[in-house]
Parts: C-alpha cells; structure tokens; sequence
C-alpha cells in the first residue's frame, strides 16, 4: 500500500506535463492574413434575444485592438479576399481553408481567433497564429476573462498577446 500515493504522485506530475503546452520561439513579424474574431454564444442569452450591438461593437473594437498590437509589434496584415472567407464560417475551425487562403496570398501566417460567450460573467477569449504554408500552429492560446464589457476584452486579450502568443522563452 506504501507503493499507491508515489504512484499517483507520479501519474499526477507526468498528466501536468502532458498538459503543459511546449512553444518555440514567438513569431517574428511577417505578412499575415487577420482573419479577424469569431463570436460564439453559447449562453441562452443569444438565442433568445438575438445578436446585441454592443457585443458586435465589442468584437469590432478588439479586432482592431488585436491589429494595432500586431502592427505594433511590426506584422503587415493583410485583409482576406471577402468571397473567399464568406464560405467559411469560422476561420479557427476551417479544415486549414484559412491557411491556404494566407498561403495563396504569400503572406506567412494566418491570423484568427474566437470569443466563446458562456455568459455575461464567463467569456473564453483565444487566438491561433499559425503558418501558411505548413498549416500548423506558432503559437496559440486561451484565456478566460469575467465581464462582458470593453475593459475585460481589452484586459484579456492584452494578457493573451503579451504573455502567451509573444512570451519571451
């Protein structure tokens, strides 16, 4: 029985390794195609009442709020061709069309994330960067934020940039 804790010791520490995610370096700044949010509402709210303005505002105003932080840091964004993005319902989750999309451009990244709506307190906020021509992810990441206002946005997706996508090894 002595033998049980230092082996569940030992699942838990290796289950917490499988669980932590490994990054190479951040990106360098390139062309990309900003693909730009997508709004996913899973709270009831939605399909009772329908699309809010202010949450269309809202993900109006972290789109640009991302693309500055972006341009900032000295990526060229490039906006995709509207026909090609309009058969895509959401660009994180398009069987790598937005890679392929970003690649037929020659830009080297393609740029997008999602905000989920849990409720009005929980919200899931994340962003994919992920290289054109193999498809495959330079960086990702997920945070959740509380409130559904300006400031948590701009909060938790400031912290998404600075801490995850861009984090110095």
């Amino acid at each position: 029985m002595r033998w049980i804790r230092p082996l569940l010791l030992t699942l838990a520490a290796l289950a917490t390794m499988a669980a932590t995610p490994l990054y190479g370096p951040p990106p360098e700044p390139g062309t990309a195609v900003w693909f730009g949010l997508h709004f996913i509402d899973t709270s009831t709210e939605g399909a009772i009442q329908g699309v809010r303005a202010d949450e269309t505002a809202r993900i109006a105003m972290i789109e640009d709020f991302i693309a500055d932080d972006l341009t900032a840091r000295g990526f060229t964004l490039i906006e995709p061709p509207a026909d090609k993005v309009a058969a895509i319902k959401n660009p994180v989750n398009s069987n790598h069309r937005d890679t392929r999309i970003a690649a037929g451009m020659g830009a080297r990244y393609a740029i997008s994330g999602e905000v989920q709506k849990v409720s009005n307190l929980i919200l899931a906020v994340n962003l994919y960067v992920r290289d054109a021509q193999t498809g495959k992810n330079v960086r990702a990441g997920a945070v959740d934020i509380r409130g559904n206002n300006d400031e948590s946005f701009r909060r938790g997706y400031s912290y998404l940039l600075r801490n995850i996508i861009f984090r110095e090894e």
